[in-house]
């Protein structure tokens, strides 16, 4: 990109964008909700066009985008899905497979005139090669061909339109906040997929843990200007601190001299002496480059309002139970939450988490078992699904409810003022909410909750959308609250930086707690066993030295000590191999020289291969000892 510039409006939103990604780069883009990265990125891709400057594409690369958004009218299979994406071909082997499947296809001759046309197709447009690159995309994201599209959790979802986007073996792969509607599980699995498999990268999103792991480099996108930073998250933070504080001694040190100057044109005829003329331009200038300043809005200001301090006591459960059917969805869980607890519940989606919540509120009964609220409860419920807000309605309407002012801690505020608490300019508040961003959303909610009293806060998932700015103010304010909170969230960072306990869901019903946040749970979690597989009725090849044994064999003194040493051996084969993952996962990887960087990923291959090979020989000497 060069001098890109795009915008509706005099402010332009993107503003004389010069953007390189080179080959092997992971590039992070980050910036507060609204200011421009999804345009950026459509930009890339190429579904818009820049207002001026020019966009250069390396010939012959494909790109391929992940939108924040589900594209409306998708249908049929995975498999239907997935082809579909892959132009004119993909869609003749979606219409082919789907033929091939019907019950009457040998005895209906227009099927069968229908097959042939497009088996000609597919040879001529070398569909088949496109089929083994749907089928690798398909295998390598876990999904089934046969499952239907609509009946998908947003998780899953998510994971099928980044299985189309892989299998046109992309160059340049475009990612908009991937990790929105994910579990930990999928996030995790997200994480290590692109390490393995992705090369080259440019993506979006708020989950810091995510961009910490995958990013090689940092850009920024700040009123509508680029600043790349080529270091991890954490050198990060670090160097923009130091940037905003020298950019504003700038602006103190250049309105200081813009005052002076003004002051001085304005003593009389002196200045406009023929003498003075270069000083007179000189100040037009400056008054130029004032005016074309542009101001960032201010940081999201929170604040509850303060309600009668709690008893000791917040919610006691005995003996909770709850299905669907007969599937158990919760099973004999007692707990007691007592005042100032900030507890999140984590597992995957559609376990129940959010049922949890409503038994603790009393919203719904469990099956058995019996709830307990302590006195002076007072609470304050943030949904996902933001169903408290009106979507037809606008900004104002939504909190007021028709009133010009809003009552915060006895203080009677304009309902205008409070909503510029949370960065909602005066134009903004009177949109109709359905117009707004997903991030605009969550903020006008946080705005609607806050100005109830409440001594306890149940937030479910309320980190997705916002900008990574407003996740850290709205930590800080969280820390700090003297109340109680239940939270429900597939940040790690966030979880992390919040609670002092968690509620895991554990499969089964089970939901056990643990002390701390997301990375004391890991380390206090059972570790489950590993074991592979092994495939049947192949025959086993020895060409490793290992001692062949047939089925009916006991083991010798040799196999046993092999026995012994193989869990000692795939430690240290495993130990190298994460030091492999974070050597590729660095800054600085590839401006290391071809040689170095094929090297290390040849033995990266070779240890993968060496770690299945040695849990194989496990389990097959661990069967025979038995």
């Amino acid at each position: 990109m060069h001098k890109v510039c795009w915008g509706f409006s005099e402010t332009q939103l993107l503003e004389n964008i010069d953007f390189q990604i080179e080959k092997g780069e992971r590039v992070c883009l980050l910036g507060r909700n609204g200011v421009g990265k999804s345009t950026m990125l459509k930009l890339i891709s190429g579904k818009i066009n820049p207002d001026t400057g020019d966009i250069r594409r390396q010939q012959g690369d494909r790109i391929a985008i992940l939108e924040q958004d589900f594209p409306a009218n998708f249908d049929g299979t995975i498999f239907d899905v997935v082809a579909k994406g892959l132009g004119e071909t993909g869609m003749a082997l979606a219409e082919h497979n789907k033929i091939c499947k019907k019950s009457d296809f040998q005895t209906n001759s227009g099927l069968i005139k229908r097959r042939d046309a497009l088996q000609h197709l597919l040879d001529v447009k070398r569909g088949w090669d496109i089929l083994k690159q749907i089928e690798n995309a398909l295998s390598r994201t876990m999904l089934d061909p046969d499952a239907i599209f609509s009946t998908l959790s947003a998780g899953l979802k998510r994971r099928v339109l980044f299985a189309r986007a892989l299998a046109l073996a992309p160059d340049l792969f475009l990612l908009d906040e991937p990790t929105n509607h994910l579990d930990i599980d999928s996030i995790i699995w997200l994480e290590e997929f692109i390490l393995r498999h992705v090369k080259t990268l440019f993506f979006i999103t708020h989950d810091r843990a995510f961009l910490k792991k995958i990013a090689t480099r940092i850009v920024e996108l700040d009123q509508g200007r680029l600043i790349s930073y080529s270091c991890n998250y954490n050198t990060y933070l670090k160097q923009k601190q130091a940037a905003g504080k020298a950019a504003e001694n700038q602006i103190r040190v250049f309105d200081k001299k813009l005052s002076q100057e003004e002051t001085w044109i304005r003593q009389g005829i002196k200045a406009r002496r023929t003498r003075n003329e270069g000083r007179v331009r000189a100040l037009k200038k400056m008054r130029k480059i004032y005016n074309a300043r542009r101001t960032k809005i201010g940081n999201i200001k929170l604040q509850v309002q303060e309600a009668q301090k709690s008893g000791k006591l917040i919610i006691q459960a005995e003996n909770i139970s709850f299905s669907h059917g007969r599937i158990p969805i919760i099973r004999n869980f007692s707990s007691i939450i007592m005042r100032g607890a900030k507890i999140g519940l984590i597992g995957p989606n559609g376990v129940g988490k959010t049922t949890l919540l409503q038994i603790l509120l009393k919203d719904i009964a469990p099956t058995t078992g019996k709830i307990r609220h302590g006195t002076h409860f007072q609470v304050i419920y943030f949904d996902q699904l933001r169903a408290q807000l009106d979507e037809e309605k606008t900004v104002v309407e939504n909190i007021a409810q028709g009133n010009d002012f809003v009552i915060i801690n006895n203080q009677k505020r304009h309902v205008i003022s409070y909503l510029q608490d949370f960065l909602f300019t005066p134009a903004r508040a009177r949109t109709p909410v359905h117009i707004l961003s997903g991030g605009e959303k969550n903020r006008l909610l946080l705005a609607r909750l806050f100005i109830k009293p409440a001594n306890v806060l149940v937030m479910d998932e309320p980190t997705n959308d916002l900008d990574a700015e407003t996740l850290e103010l709205l930590e800080e304010y969280l820390f700090e609250f003297k109340g109680t909170l239940l939270l429900v969230s597939h940040d790690r960072a966030f979880l992390n930086n919040v609670v002092t306990s968690t509620m895991v869901f554990e499969g089964n019903g089970q939901i056990t707690e643990y002390v701390g946040g997301y990375d004391d749970w890991l380390m206090q979690k059972p570790k489950p066993e590993k074991k592979i597989p092994v495939e049947k009725n192949k025959p086993k090849k020895d060409t490793t030295g290992q001692i062949s044994l047939h089925k009916n064999q006991k083991l010798g003194y040799l196999a046993k000590r092999e026995l012994s040493d193989l869990p000692q051996k795939i430690e240290l084969l495993e130990e190298e191999q994460k030091e492999l993952y974070a050597l590729i996962s660095s800054t600085d990887f590839y401006k290391k020289g071809k040689e170095k960087i094929q090297e290390v990923k040849t033995r990266l291959d070779k240890l993968e291969h060496k770690i299945k090979t040695a849990y194989l020989r496990w389990e097959e000497l661990e069967g025979l000892e038995k």
